[in-house]
């Protein structure tokens, strides 16, 4: 078998040789004329705007893949040391703007379709959001592979290429209903398949052992259900540096997707029942897990995305170095994106002693110098955990190779802890009990080389308490990462009249070096500069008031206070705490108790978990609570309550320039960093928050006079656990008394009677987690010195001012550069642009 398809021993190197293309306009007209015209068969007749879309990124495409092929040289030329990305979740939004962005040719591209009669903003709001992810952790991922490649680091990401992403939001009565999201509905013109990389899956079977000529004992894993996982690449380019990297995303697929013999046999569903079943595991981001089907396929498609990329990695290794792994260690890393990818540890041991014939000690020496992993939650119930007979069922082999690791790592804690069996069964990585389980993150801690959280508070917590045993053995392995968000998409690419404003005044070196904001803070005592970004912020929250007025109804206000909390729906993330303010204010208009009013626009947007029947009680709760107050003339302009369906990056890329306040208010020790928070401070946004997750150090670089800071500590939240008596509260605070009546009462669900009790009584419980209504007087309060701050228009303009130029260590170039400087340590890779 030929490996080239060409037939001269040498190949004409002047093949793939062809002119640079040109990002001036009439290049781009040209292109797009000829994309336009045969590749998409369209002509002036055609009316959807997609088509426009799709040939405007086929000629941006086309000038990516020149700079992504460059960049692939230069990373196989030099043989340097890269580093993999591993996540479940890669949310990115839509392309094509950040595309043009980074590549530098938005002007040109503007005045390019603006010369055919096309508007680059409808364009651009045609193509869908890929569907890759959920929340924070997606769009994290995704603001990190910008930044390394705009920080020109050789970093691959690695995920799964999700048919239908989470869900589509659709309200109706009130309550959230899922729906398909079939982003790729038209394909995705982003995308290169790469069907010859495609590597084989093992799932089911049993495991055999046999010795080798030298009389080691070598496994087999046998009679396995075998899947393939397809790669398609995507470009990530850096911000005007020539350097694009590759995000890559597998699609599982049969092996023989057809049996010809049951369809002619008539029997045409089992004809493609193996092609349905493989196709299942990449279909839906995080299918509902309440049953063992949904167990099973969550399984599946972490083991997917663990062996199919470190198959790819190890296959790439092996063509350039052959079996030699002696540097394999210092030339990859590999990054656990939180815990859904951490069975990667035990897959790299099989793949190195199963398949390549490794000793246990070499593998396990390769496998603890490369893997890396990140935590991002503080919730225990969050971590994966699976259960023994589901890892037998599915992953055999896997399940043998975990048992041994932790049985060499319960001799090690034997070791340094003589006798202390209370110890060896907290940090057993197999969970004793009725039904034995697998603890994922104690897998990962043991496998890695690094354990990171992603805020200094999360991490301190880490340390103290859930991980605490394992700082205990291994201090220096754990490390604080604070997370941030890409400035190229959340101000540069969101909000250019603002970025403009910005370069003007402080040149551009703030696109990728973000504490040069910092030379902002002087211009906060300038008034002309203030009329500039007042004028500005005013136009951003017209846009967002235009954007959701066909879809909701209503008639806002750009003068009022536009008070935003968009997130996914969670308890922690205290929601409800934001909705018991609204009706507290909506109590004082009922009894005529607007002395000094402040008009105020709630707006909350986010996704609940399928499963997850309380979040999806809240969006019901907040819809109803809307339509009582948004209908009253008696509340009119006064108090706005808006619920935003189908949250997603496009929407935030309106949202958060057209904010005046920005709601972070969770209960403080539960949430692990947020991004939200820095998005909104970017853009100016002030924030209200607790002393929780990455709100410490936006507190710190801001400073309390351009903060709401409200509500109990970490550890004033631990201290009140087993004396918690919300009821009492309630009962002394006459203002939280009528909020909680009005909700008992049925005001808000006169003809649904009852569908609130859980909701009540989930905050009047001793043992809520939450501690919704402990917070509720400071919080109010903290609200009431918002509303003051923001009569003083002067004041605020500044403050706004303030917070958008102490956002500099927000920025994921800081992050990743961290990670690189204490983990990854890869060398930039400089790469000429064309």
């Amino acid at each position: 078998m030929p490996s080239t398809i060409f037939k001269k021993s040498k190949p004409d190197p002047t093949i793939t040789k062809l002119p640079s293309l040109s990002l001036d306009k009439d290049h781009l007209i040209t292109d797009f004329k000829r994309y336009y015209a045969y590749r998409l068969g369209r002509d002036e007749n055609c009316r959807s705007p997609y088509y426009a879309y799709e040939a405007l990124s086929l000629v941006i495409s086309d000038r990516l893949i020149e700079r992504w092929k460059n960049t692939y040289n230069a990373y196989r030329d030099t043989d340097c040391r890269k580093a993999y990305y591993l996540s479940m979740e890669f949310l990115m939004g839509r392309t094509l703007s950040n595309a043009m962005l980074n590549l530098g040719v938005t002007d040109e591209a503007t005045r390019a379709m603006y010369d055919l009669g096309l508007e680059i903003e409808e364009l651009v709001d045609s193509e869908p959001d890929a569907g890759l992810g959920n929340g924070g952790l997606g769009r994290l991922a995704a603001c990190f592979i910008d930044s390394c490649a705009t920080l020109q680091l050789p970093v691959i990401g690695y995920g799964l290429r999700y048919e239908y992403g989470m869900f589509s939001q659709v309200v109706q009565n009130g309550e959230q209903v899922e729906r398909p999201d079939h982003w790729l509905r038209n394909g995705n013109v982003w995308e290169i398949e790469r069907p010859e990389y495609a590597h084989r899956i093992k799932f089911g079977g049993r495991t055999e052992s046999h010795s080798d000529e030298n009389g080691n004992k070598r496994v087999c894993w046998v009679d396995t259900q075998d899947i393939l996982a397809v790669p398609y690449d995507t470009p990530i380019p850096g911000y005007n540096n020539g350097t694009v990297n590759t995000l890559r995303l597998w699609k599982s697929t049969a092996t023989e997707e057809f049996n010809l013999q049951e369809f002619n046999a008539g029997d045409y569903a089992e004809s493609v029942a193996a092609k349905n079943t493989a196709e299942n595991i990449t279909m839906v981001l995080y299918p509902n897990d309440a049953n063992e089907n949904g167990k099973a396929l969550r399984l599946k498609q972490q083991y997917l995305l663990a062996s199919a990329s470190l198959q790819d990695v190890i296959a790439n290794w092996v063509g350039r170095h052959g079996n030699n792994f002696t540097e394999f260690s210092e030339k990859n890393c590999f990054q656990l994106n939180d815990t859904h990818p951490s069975i990667a540890v035990a897959e790299l041991m099989r793949l190195l002693v199963d398949i390549h014939g490794l000793s246990w000690n070499e593998a396990w020496s390769i496998t603890n110098k490369t893997m890396a992993y990140t935590n991002h939650t503080l919730l225990p119930e969050a971590l994966e955990r699976w259960s023994v007979s589901l890892f037998e069922q599915l992953l055999p082999r896997l399940l043998e190779i975990i048992y041994d690791i932790n049985a060499k790592f319960m001799a090690e804690v034997s070791t340094h802890w003589p006798g202390d069996l209370d110890r060896m069964r907290r940090m057993s990585i197999i969970e004793e009990g009725a039904e034995k389980q697998v603890r994922m993150a104690y897998l990962a801690i043991v496998g890695s080389y690094s354990v990171n959280g992603v805020a200094e508070l999360h991490s301190k917590l880490l340390q103290e308490g859930l991980f605490k045993d394992f700082y205990e053995l291994w201090p220096s392995k754990f490390n604080n990462k604070t997370n941030g968000v890409t400035p190229r998409r959340w101000l540069a690419g969101c909000n250019p009249a603002l970025a403009e404003l910005i370069t003007e005044t402080i040149g551009d070196a703030w696109i990728t070096d973000l504490s040069e904001l910092q030379k902002l803070t002087p211009y906060a005592e300038d008034a002309a500069f203030r009329d500039k970004w007042l004028a500005i912020q005013r136009q951003n929250k017209q846009r967002l008031i235009d954007y959701k007025k066909s879809e909701l109804g209503l008639e806002l206000s750009a003068d009022a206070l536009f008070d935003v909390q968009v997130k996914r729906i969670h308890e922690y993330k205290r929601q409800l705490l934001n909705v018991l303010h609204v009706i507290h204010l909506y109590d004082k208009i009922k009894r005529g108790d607007t002395q000094d009013w402040v008009n105020r626009c709630v707006l909350i947007g986010g996704k609940a978990a399928p499963g997850y029947v309380m979040a999806k009680n809240i969006i019901k709760f907040i819809n109803n609570v809307s339509d009582v107050i948004n209908f009253d003339p008696e509340v009119g302009d006064k108090l706005k309550l808006v619920f935003l369906p189908n949250y997603r990056v496009s929407a935030m890329e309106i949202i958060c320039t057209g904010a005046d306040l920005s709601e972070q208010i969770s209960t403080a020790g539960k949430e692990a960093s947020g991004t939200g928070n820095m998005k909104f401070m970017m853009n100016g946004a002030i924030t209200i928050g607790t002393l929780d997750g990455a709100n410490i150090e936006i507190l710190e670089e801001v400073g309390e006079d351009n903060f709401f800071l409200f509500g109990l500590t970490e550890d004033q939240v631990e201290a009140m656990k087993g004396h918690y008596d919300p009821n009492a509260i309630i009962e002394q605070d006459n203002d939280l008394k009528r909020v909680v009546n009005l909700i008992e009462c049925g005001h808000f669900n006169l003809m649904e009677p009852g569908i609130f009790d859980d909701l009540v009584n989930s905050i009047k419980t001793p043992y809520d987690p939450w501690m919704t209504v402990a917070d509720f007087r400071s919080y109010v309060d903290a609200q009431n010195r918002a509303e003051k701050a923001f009569l003083d228009t002067e004041r605020w303009t500044k403050m706004s001012i303030l917070n958008c130029a102490s956002s500099g260590k927000f920025s994921t170039d800081r992050t990743i550069s961290d990670y690189n400087r204490d983990i990854w340590k890869l060398t930039p890779v400089r790469i000429d642009e064309l």
